[in-house]
């Protein structure tokens, strides 16, 4: 059998991503995922996915996720930050707002 490494698993994802088709990305990276679930930069994808398909509490899940494994990425801080206004959690978007600014991820983007 010939399966598709993680790898290109997450380039397929983020090449869907890019070309507007969040839902099927989020298909593809939940496979990449699936074969490494410690991989940061797979879960920030598939929380992208998620966010761009409306499945706004599956992406906060990712990047929660994200976070636990890398403290410090401000982007994964970010977009927990613009998942919570979209749930309506103010204090955990101003947390995470915060956080990102105070790592240097400019949020006035």
């Amino acid at each position: 059998m010939n399966r598709e490494s993680a790898y290109h698993l997450l380039l397929r994802g983020e090449e869907l991503l890019r070309t507007s088709n969040p839902a099927a990305a989020a298909v593809v990276l939940e496979r990449a995922r699936r074969q490494e679930p410690d991989r940061s930069s797979i879960r920030e994808a598939l929380g992208r996915a998620y966010f761009n398909s409306g499945r706004v509490r599956s992406a906060a899940e990712q990047f929660k996720a994200v976070i636990e494994i890398y403290p410090t990425n401000s982007y994964a801080h970010y977009c927990l930050a613009r998942c919570a206004v979209k749930l309506d959690d103010e204090l955990l978007s101003r947390k995470h707002f915060r956080l990102a600014s105070a790592m240097g991820y400019r949020t006035d983007r």
